[in-house]
């Protein structure tokens, strides 16, 4: 069956006939593809037609897909067993190298998603602190919790507004949403409210309104107005954890959250995520504290082996280096191929995640996000996929590069480029 027929039947079983909302196509139009198999920097859709990936199923596959490392370790895991519900050595293992390479964790909570991981830490640091008022930024998203489903209200400094159905205000009502990168606000709302915030969390790199760099004191300035104030710093890696640094964004800027929340590449591809921090805090959770969470298949055996083996890859020597050079060339050649179309076209990248914005400089901010011009986006997300080329279906959305990307990959890109960027002059 092709894409059009594929989707077609999905659409009659499933909302949207997607599992996940991006996935439909509706930012960019058009059909999505049903994707067959993967390997290294490459995906083969329904009709057999071959892409070079820069959405690497949203980050997890840093070592490429179906690295025979990784492949290795799932089957022999899942030789044994599939689930147990019960503690396994493997899921210490795991534990033990994320307390080594991250530089705040002292305690980990293996979990299945993201979004349980955010979920966990918000409680967490409510619990901890015994405060209601969660800060977010507009634009990062945290998964799809309630009190993580907000948006910015009427006015400076307001609560936020759900956004979406299904999310009672006054759920809506314990969650602050500033600008991010806005330093003045953050110290104005400290300065009227510190006293009731319980935690400030945020993606130390946003990557889920594209690519936006923290600004110079930006995370400082969290950092140091949650240590005055006795509110605790959340650090959402879930995306950068691994692939901005080795150690995560908290290790490039050297800046230690209170909690931090991971996934992606801790998974290698299957479903594991993890909250973890300061000792003090993470004792607060059940059984040793009054704070609860559990779940079935939390440390699932065979998710917890794809993510020590694709961990053992990651911390290589040089592994870090090379695919951030990787990146580089990459945006370097999209901004270049740009110029010479006469497109107003700007990039950035940090470690191994990228951004690409239709607007003369790159965004730092939510507001500036917004200008990018989306129309163009998408014809030059089109005119790339007709290309060999698979670019996330968004404006609004990081892309990655992962170790399997190399110099072939990039003069591909950047040839598919070259035809893209003419349908993106007018």
């Amino acid at each position: 069956m092709n894409n059009a027929a594929l989707f077609e039947r999905a659409q009659r079983l499933m909302p949207g006939g997607v599992n996940s909302p991006v996935r439909a196509f509706r930012a960019v139009g058009g059909t999505p593809l049903f994707f067959e198999r993967a390997c290294g920097a490459h995906l083969w859709d329904a009709e057999g037609r071959r892409y070079i990936d820069y959405v690497g199923s949203w980050g997890p596959m840093l070592a490429g897909h179906t690295h025979p490392a990784v492949v290795e370790a799932v089957q022999a895991a899942a030789a044994r067993a599939l689930s147990f519900g019960a503690p396994t050595e493997a899921e210490s293992e795991l534990a033990e190298a994320l307390v080594r390479l991250v530089p705040s964790l002292e305690r980990v909570r293996l979990v299945s998603s993201g979004t349980e991981a955010t979920m966990t830490a918000i409680r967490l640091a409510r619990g901890f602190t015994g405060r209601s008022l969660i800060v977010k930024f507009e634009g990062c998203y945290h998964g799809h919790a309630d009190a993580l489903l907000v948006k910015a209200g009427s006015g400076a400094l307001t609560f936020g507004n759900p956004s979406s159905a299904g999310v009672p205000p006054e759920t809506a009502a314990h969650t602050v949403v500033l600008d991010y990168n806005d330093i003045s606000q953050i110290d104005s709302f400290f300065e009227r409210q510190g006293k009731q915030i319980a935690a400030v969390i945020v993606e130390p790199v946003a990557g889920n309104m594209n690519l936006v760099l923290p600004a110079p004191g930006f995370l400082e300035a969290l950092r140091s107005q949650c240590s005055q104030h006795g509110a605790l710093l959340i650090f959402d890696e879930v995306m950068t954890g691994f692939r901005v640094a080795l150690g995560g964004a908290q290790a490039r800027f050297g800046i230690r959250p209170d909690l931090t929340t991971l996934g992606k590449v801790i998974g290698g591809g299957l479903p594991v995520a993890a909250v973890g921090g300061r000792r003090d805090i993470m004792e607060k959770l059940a059984p040793l504290g009054p704070v609860y969470q559990a779940g079935t298949l939390s440390g699932n055996p065979v998710a917890v082996a794809a993510g020590i083996a694709t961990l053992k890859l990651v911390e290589q020597p040089d592994f870090q280096k090379q695919i951030e050079a990787t990146t580089r060339a990459l945006v370097e050649g999209l901004a270049a191929e740009a110029k010479k179309a006469g497109v107003a076209f700007s990039s950035q990248s940090i470690g191994s995640m990228f951004g690409i914005y239709f607007r003369a400089a790159p965004p730092t901010s939510f507001a500036e996000v917004m200008q990018c011009d989306r129309e163009r986006f998408n014809r030059f997300f089109h005119a790339m996929l007709e290309n060999g080329v698979y670019l996330a279906p968004s404006a609004y959305e990081a892309g990655f590069v992962s170790a399997a990307h190399g110099e072939a990959e990039i003069e591909a890109t950047l040839a598919a480029a070259r035809a893209s960027f003419a349908r993106c002059r007018h």
